[in-house]
């Protein structure tokens, strides 16, 4: 396969770990909305007790207060990497659709595409503005980031809107690996090379 039709290594490793990075919040984000409200303080947590990594903190806070700030600063970091993915798009040329594609699988691959970016962008900037509202703000590992505005009215609209443009991206994520994995087995064209 030529250069010209496989995507570049830096889109190629952003594409990874952006999915890693997307898949892992959302993981984070059903763990976290489990945990009580009420739970003793501690200075320090095995992340998700695995028995990996210990994570030490300056102060006390509850496991709530800890998961959520997590999902906040790898939320803003996220963001910012989706920032970059798409600087890298705009003044990278993705190689063409491959000329085996039908019209309605052209459109329909152009149409995900587009809607995931957008969708990337709309899901962390939907969080940051919710955490902006809520009393909270955010703290970036710890570092004061966002001060919080403690306005719980547009908190918990922006809650609603983040909870609804998740499940949207999931759905887009489902088509867009139903579609990878279609052309890998169904098709056997090399569209999935493309990207690995």
């Amino acid at each position: 396969m030529s250069n010209t039709t496989r995507y570049t290594k830096t889109a190629v490793f952003l594409h990874w770990l952006l999915a890693i990075c997307i898949f892992g919040m959302f993981a984070l984000g059903w763990y976290m909305s489990e945990l009580p409200k009420e739970a003793p303080k501690q200075m320090a947590y095995d992340l998700f007790d695995w028995g990996i990594y210990s994570w030490q903190l300056s102060e006390e806070v509850s496991p709530r207060t800890f998961y959520f700030n997590l999902h906040k600063s790898l939320g803003v970091t996220i963001f910012a990497l989706i920032l970059f993915r798409i600087l890298w798009r705009v003044t990278h040329k993705p190689p063409a659709l491959l000329a085996s594609y039908k019209a309605w699988e052209r459109k329909l691959a152009t149409g995900t595409h587009h809607l995931l970016y957008l969708m990337m962008v709309a899901l962390p900037l939907s969080g940051i503005i919710m955490a902006t509202y809520s009393k909270y703000g955010i703290k970036w590992f710890g570092a004061e980031f966002i001060k919080g505005l403690d306005n719980t009215p547009m908190r918990e609209l922006f809650k609603e809107v983040h909870e609804i443009i998740g499940v949207i991206i999931l759905l887009v994520l489902i088509l867009h690996i139903v579609g990878a994995l279609k052309h890998k087995f169904i098709d056997r064209d090399d569209t999935l090379k493309r990207m690995l």
